[in-house]
């Protein structure tokens, strides 16, 4: 659900399998930044 809403993959403006796959590989890595900084205390997602 993330990825659809925050990470621009519900319709993606990319044409290519190669772009596709690197838009989707920073949404995967920024998802998990922002759980681990949750897990962690530093980050607070009631502010997002």
């Amino acid at each position: 659900g993330w990825l659809k809403t925050v990470g621009g993959l519900r319709k993606t403006k990319l044409i290519g399998r190669a772009k596709l796959s690197a838009q989707l590989l920073l949404g995967f890595s920024v998802y998990n930044l922002i759980r681990l900084g949750s897990l962690s205390g530093w980050w607070r997602g009631s502010h997002v």
